[in-house]
């Protein structure tokens, strides 16, 4: 229970208190409105209270896993590894190379004796040999 008690977690206690009273808080004034003849306000009346469920739902879902953390052990996740598996210095960005494909140009299926299939293969391969082109300047 000790872990609980450091002055992070107090800003986490007293945000929840905050944030449930708020929200109940507006609950109740959309449930005043509603009653007052506004209808849209009786969805919000059920809103807000969903809202502060939620909140103590984090909270206590936080609190369950810095408690079962073993007590030498922070409850944040662990820190990057490189690709060589060596831990990464705090700070450092995290960036992978990107992958690598080869276009390989495929031949054509036996049996392809079409002429529109044919000419949309050769419009596509004029595409991919002129990659900044726009398919409107294809001369075929």
């Amino acid at each position: 229970m000790q872990r609980l008690r450091t002055p992070a977690w107090i800003v986490r206690h007293v945000a929840m208190v905050v944030l449930v009273v708020g929200f109940l808080g507006l609950g109740w004034w959309q449930v005043t409105r509603a009653a007052g003849g506004n209808s849209l306000s009786f969805g919000y009346a059920i809103e807000w209270p969903v809202f502060a469920g939620f909140v103590v739902f984090v909270w206590w879902r936080e609190v369950r896993q810095a408690l079962r953390a073993e007590p030498g052990q922070p409850a944040e996740p662990a820190p990057p590894v490189s690709a060589a598996g060596a831990p990464v210095a705090a700070g450092t960005p995290v960036v992978r190379r990107p992958v690598r494909a080869v276009r390989v140009p495929v031949g054509p299926v036996d049996g392809a004796d079409d002429g529109d299939l044919a000419a949309y293969n050769r419009y596509l391969s004029w595409l991919n040999a002129n990659p900044g082109a726009r398919p409107g300047d294809y001369p075929g």
